[in-house]
């Protein structure tokens, strides 16, 4: 391996014009196929295999033509206090309004809450239903004008108005600022790591150019592969991520050989050579977590991960090929500026923070560890307590419309009547529909924490009807997944009784069963996942003991970070510091999520430092003395790839949507905890602990693995039958 990539990197650095004009050709020929191709599909949600994609799917079957795929909203209205809506006045205002609602050209209906008698109980509150012809994204800028311009209309009446439902949504990038604010830090962490504006603007540079040609390539595919508007959005981030992170190890080591003494050419070759075989085998382990994803068995997510994979790989290919050769066109723009004035390479050898921190871990290795473990284990408490789900409007901020439109409703109609469950009957077998369907309802209405049901609706062949039924609690109440699984436990006998069986969906029912999936699928994932990535990092390092140690480090800090999002956004400790202000159950994806993404970028840490460890440990240096070269060379370059991740990733924690919030929150501390703790603190001191024990690898097992040369050895043989000169002056290219 490392041979074999010496000799690209040396290639590239040579043919540098080819090997960039392949790369600029590749990126206008997926960049004109991006133009050309049609846009991007709106993909709806689907999730094979639990109860509620089941009677989604048989509403669409038994009721043609009745989807509800267009944009919605939900218009509340609050009269004045002491007053109710039916007051003439206000009766006269909501009409007025509901009448403007209706007139858009997108608009399917607008129904008048007193003819649909949409009014609360109390009569203080009534609410109109909006449909549209159009799904959300393609509601013209006419259209959401005209809606908000009537409710202003209807609040200078006097009313109070708000307004909910998927017409509502803001279909902005809410990373863009993130992911400028990310790229701002990375460039002055780079600054301050390379002391070159060179050196930090070229990992920028490819990185930018890698996203590029990713998105292209996405969109370019978009319409034939079935890609949603969406599954650009986590390869944009993860290609920014990564690729940053691969060019910077390959032109730190670049530089690292430069202060050896080689050539230009050669420096590249050894570069591409040891820090390549690391990139080659971090961006493996991350394709691994990502594609691993797809257990969870999520057609739309399994797109986005297997797109952020390939963004991964193009990652790979930029660090491998064009990153050698933009060396090759400016070899010495990359090195320090003390070093170009002096014509004068500096030694590679001296002591600095990661030797002086690695020295002072190998001197109490039982203390920092012990330290570090009990630390990330009590951060990792909280997840015992742990409640998955999908938050929605009541998650936003007050500042938004939608949140004080649920709060709204959820005061004049219950907390339950912002999540209905749908009830979806197929009374095709009963011998009598209407009357097994009116048995369905009335049992579902007599069920304990249900309020209310709907009238039942039949399709065109009498044999399905759908009714909803109100619970008492709100939707992400645990009471009300309970009322859920209690209804469906008690099928069995309804359906013995009327001879129709019936399925239970919606909005709520959904969320709890995704939850339940995605719970279910963990496990799972984690065993596939760890276990091929034990294996990886075991043909690496050629250790037994070394990735064990690196699949448990990882755990510990993904545990701790999902530890931590519980007590912020779950139990609400410190909530306000990030404006957060409405904690509730953690999103269901988030844990799988945090497992695949900090798995990747987890494991590109773990390669890189470890594997310098190795290949000191391999060239004879004493365990910890191999230890304390692995931190010399790579410790400072770790940091600054956490510190680029962290900020891209903090950068969230300023939107305003709360799942946003948490992702960056939990992204953002898991690498915290994996780069600082883990492989900074407890990495070390394992190995200070287990000494030579952490390179054995049992005889047999040694003779089966493929041996790749991560470390370099065919190389460094080449390099002792051909040393360089032990202080050569900088190449005037």
């Amino acid at each position: 391996m490392a041979t074999f990539l010496y000799r690209v990197g040396r290639l590239a650095f040579r043919r540098r014009w080819y090997v960039a004009l392949v790369w600029a050709a590749v990126l206008a020929a997926v960049g004109l196929g991006a133009l050309k191709a049609p846009g991007a599909s709106d993909e709806e949600f689907s999730m094979p295999g639990i109860e509620s994609q089941r009677a989604f799917d048989l509403m669409e079957e038994r009721f043609p033509g009745a989807s509800a795929d267009g944009a919605t909203a939900r218009v509340v209205f609050v009269a004045p206090g002491g007053e109710r809506v039916t007051a003439a006045d206000n009766k006269r205002a909501i009409e007025k309004t509901v009448a403007e609602l209706g007139d858009g050209t997108q608009v399917a209906s607008a129904v008048d809450p007193f003819q649909a008698r949409t009014v609360g109980a109390d009569g203080t509150t009534a609410y109109a239903t909006v449909t549209y012809k159009v799904a959300a994204n393609d509601l013209t800028d006419a259209s959401r004008t005209q809606l908000e311009r009537a409710i202003d209309e209807a609040r200078e009446a006097g009313l109070t108005v708000e307004a909910g439902g998927t017409a509502m949504a803001d279909d902005a990038g809410a990373g863009g600022l993130a992911e400028v604010i990310g790229i701002a830090v990375a460039a002055v962490v780079l600054l301050i790591t390379f002391g070159s504006l060179a050196a930090a603007g070229l990992p920028l540079l490819t990185a930018v150019i890698g996203v590029g040609m990713s998105m292209a390539t996405i969109l370019a595919l978009s319409s034939a592969l079935g890609l949603s508007t969406t599954t650009g959005t986590l390869a944009m981030m993860i290609g920014l991520a990564v690729g940053i992170d691969y060019a910077l190890f390959v032109v730190s080591r670049y530089r690292e050989e430069r202060a050896k003494g080689r050539t230009p050419q050669e420096a590249t070759g050894m570069a591409v050579g040891t820090a390549g075989s690391a990139v080659v085998f971090a961006g493996l382990t991350v394709v691994i977590a990502l594609a691993g994803l797809a257990v969870v068995g999520i057609p739309m997510l399994t797109k986005m991960w297997l797109a952020a994979a390939g963004a991964v790989v193009v990652a790979a290919l930029i660090a491998l090929t064009l990153v050698p050769a933009f060396l090759g066109f400016w070899p010495n723009a990359v090195l320090t500026r003390r070093a170009r004035r002096s014509g004068r390479m500096e030694g590679s050898g001296e002591t600095n923070g990661g030797t002086r921190w690695a020295r002072f871990v190998l001197r109490r290795p039982l203390p920092v560890l012990l330290l570090g473990v009990v630390g990330l284990g009590a951060l990792a408490v909280p997840v015992t307590d742990l409640q998955l789900g999908m938050p929605g409007d009541e998650a936003k901020p007050t500042s938004t419309t939608e949140r004080r439109a649920y709060d709204a409703l959820a005061e004049g109609f219950g907390p339950g009547f912002n999540g209905p469950l749908t009830i979806v009957v197929d009374a095709e077998g009963a011998a009598d529909p209407k009357s097994a369907v009116r048995a369905v309802s009335q049992e579902i209405g007599a069920t304990k924490g249900v309020v209310s049901v709907s009238p039942a609706r039949f399709n065109d062949a009498g044999d399905t009807a759908v009714f909803s039924a109100v619970p008492s609690t709100a939707p992400t109440d645990e009471r009300t997944k309970d009322l859920v699984n209690t209804i469906r436990d008690e099928r069995p006998g309804v359906e013995s009784e009327t001879g129709a069986t019936f399925e239970v969906t919606g909005t709520t029912a959904l969320n709890i069963d995704i939850s339940d999936k995605v719970q279910a699928a963990l496990v799972p994932y984690l065993i596939v996942v760890v276990g091929l990535a034990i294996v990886l990092l075991l043909v690496v390092f050629r250790s037994l003991l070394v990735p064990l140690k690196a699949a448990l480090g990882f755990l510990l800090s993904v545990l701790a970070s999902l530890g931590a999002v519980v007590v912020v956004f779950q139990q609400g400790h410190g909530a306000e510091l990030l404006g957060v202000e409405q904690t509730g159950p953690i999103t269901s994806l988030m844990p799988i999520f945090l497992v695949g993404i900090v798995f990747g970028l987890a494991m590109d840490y773990e390669v890189f430092l470890v594997s310098r460890m190795r290949e000191a440990y391999v060239h004879g240096e004493r365990p910890g003395q191999a230890v304390t070269s692995g931190f010399r060379h790579s410790s400072r370059v770790v940091v600054a790839a956490a510190l680029i991740m962290i900020a891209v990733f903090a950068g969230f924690v300023g939107e305003s949507d709360s799942v946003i919030k948490m992702i960056g929150f939990g992204l953002a501390s898991a690498v915290l905890f994996d780069a600082f703790v883990v492989r900074m603190a407890i990495v070390p001191a394992v190995l200070a602990l287990l000494g030579a024990r952490a390179w054995w690898l049992p005889g047999r097992l040694d003779r089966l693995l493929p041996r790749v040369d991560v470390e370099g050895e065919a190389l460094s043989r080449r390099a002792e039958a051909d040393p360089a000169p032990a202080d050569l002056e900088v190449a005037r290219i």
